[in-house]
C-alpha cells in the first residue's frame, strides 16, 4: 500500500512544452487526497517557480525544489540545506576559470542570481525554472550562504566541468551533471535520494509505501528510495536500469496514468 508519490518534473511529469494535463491532474490528485496519499514534486526548479506552475491546483503538494535543497509546502519552508558562502564562491571561481561562457545561476533563499551581462536568450532559459531572478555584477555581492549553484552550458560540457571541479572539491560538495547542458552543485550529501529520505522521516512513510518517477541521470537516486520505482519511456538508460518498472513517456501522461492505475489496483 503506497502513501507517498515522488515525481521529477522536467522530462517526467511535465511534457516537452513544460506544462501538464491540468484536468487529469485535478482528477488524480483529488483521488490521492481522498486516500491520504501525498504528492511530491522533486526538481531542480526553484520552489516558487513550482508554485507558479501548479498555481491553485497544487494546494497541499510537497515541493523538493532548488535541486532538492529546500522542502516546502503551501508556502512554508520546512527544511533547507545550504553551502557555506566561501565554499560556494570557491566553486564559482573554478567554473569561471575553466571557461568564461558558462551561464552560472547562484541560488539563495531569496532569489536566483545571474551575471548582469547575461544574454537575453539565456536569461529566458533561466526564467523557465526560476521565478525570482536578479542580475548582479559579481557573485561576491551575495552575502548569505548558497542553496546551490547551477551551470547551464549551451556547448554540453557539464561532464568535463564536473571532473574539473571534483579534483579539488569532491569531498566538500555534491555535484551532478544531470544532462550534457546542466550541472548542479549542492551541499555534501544533498541529492534527490537523501532529501526524499528526510521527507519520508518527516511523514513517517517507509520505502515500501513510496512510489517514484524519473527520467534523468540525477533521478537514479529516486529509483532506490521507493519500492514502486518507475522510469518514464523517454528516460536515460541508467534510470531505466535502476527502475523496477517502465511507464509511458512524459508526453503520454505516464506519471498521472500510472498513479491512477496503481490506486485502482490498491482498491482491490
Amino acid at each position: 500500500m503506497f502513501k507517498l508519490v515522488v515525481s521529477d518534473l522536467d522530462g517526467t511529469f511535465l511534457n516537452n512544452s513544460g506544462t501538464f494535463d491540468v484536468e487529469l491532474f485535478n482528477q488524480v490528485y483529488g483521488e490521492m487526497k481522498e486516500n491520504n496519499i501525498a504528492f511530491v514534486a522533486c526538481t531542480g526548479k526553484q520552489c516558487e517557480r513550482v508554485e507558479e506552475l501548479f498555481d491553485e491546483h497544487g494546494k497541499g503538494i510537497w515541493i523538493l525544489g532548488d535541486s532538492v535543497t529546500r522542502i516546502k509546502r503551501d508556502g512554508v519552508v520546512v527544511k533547507e540545506f545550504t553551502i557555506e558562502r566561501n565554499l560556494a564562491l570557491q566553486a564559482i571561481s573554478q567554473i569561471e576559470a575553466f571557461a568564461k561562457d558558462f551561464i552560472i545561476i547562484a541560488c539563495t533563499t531569496e532569489a536566483a542570481y545571474v551575471h548582469s551581462q547575461i544574454q537575453e536568450e539565456y536569461y529566458k532559459i533561466v526564467k523557465g525554472s526560476y521565478k525570482e531572478v536578479l542580475k548582479i555584477d559579481s557573485f561576491d555581492q551575495i552575502n548569505s550562504n548558497f542553496l546551490k549553484i547551477t551551470v547551464y552550458d549551451p556547448s554540453g560540457r557539464s561532464s568535463i566541468l564536473r571532473k574539473h571541479i571534483e579534483k579539488t572539491l569532491l569531498d566538500q560538495i555534491y555535484i551532478v551533471d544531470s544532462e550534457a547542458n546542466w550541472l548542479d552543485i549542492t551541499a555534501l550529501h544533498t541529492h534527490k535520494g537523501e532529501t526524499v529520505r528526510k521527507l519520508q522521516e518527516i511523514l513517517g512513510v517507509t520505502m515500501d509505501e513510496t512510489m517514484s518517477f524519473g527520467d534523468g541521470e540525477n533521478d537514479v537516486e529516486l529509483m532506490s528510495i521507493a519500492k514502486y520505482s518507475f522510469a518514464v519511456k523517454n528516460a536515460c538508460e541508467n534510470t531505466k536500469n535502476a527502475a523496477s518498472f517502465i511507464t509511458k513517456s512524459n508526453e503520454e501522461n505516464g506519471v498521472l496514468l500510472t498513479i491512477k492505475k496503481m490506486m485502482d489496483l490498491q482498491k482491490h
